[in-house]
């Protein structure tokens, strides 16, 4: 019964929050190629994406997991995280990422991690 709506590329821009990062994609191992992100892409849970509510798709933003000091950059590319029937909770979670962003960022293991996420810009060469 929610509606959620993408951020203009101008409010997104200065984009920084701190909150509960958690991850996702044991669910997807066995499935062949994945499923399909919100922007149309294959899910791989070994890469290094993430999921948004409101973010525009792709973005890139820096990660940084605040209980151990490693940082990422990863490319948000889905939506969620959002509650469900079985995770109520899940919904309070500010950004899901992929299985190899979480072992980069030191919190597979953990399940969940407090993390500062920021816009980045990245510019194209040539």
């Amino acid at each position: 019964g929610r509606r959620y709506y993408a951020m203009s590329l101008e409010e997104a821009k200065d984009y920084k929050e701190v909150g509960i990062a958690s991850w996702y994609g044991y669910e997807t191992r066995r499935k062949k190629g994945g499923y399909m992100t919100a922007n149309g892409e294959a899910f791989d849970p070994r890469g290094l994406t993430a999921a948004h509510k409101h973010l525009p798709l792709p973005m890139y933003v820096k990660v940084t997991n605040l209980e151990n000091n490693r940082s990422i950059i990863v490319r948000v590319n889905d939506r969620g995280p959002f509650p469900s029937r079985n995770n109520p909770k899940s919904g309070d979670r500010i950004i899901d990422l992929s299985m190899g962003a979480a072992k980069r960022l030191g919190f597979y293991k953990k399940g969940t991690a407090l993390v500062k996420v920021e816009a980045i810009q990245i510019k194209e060469i040539g």
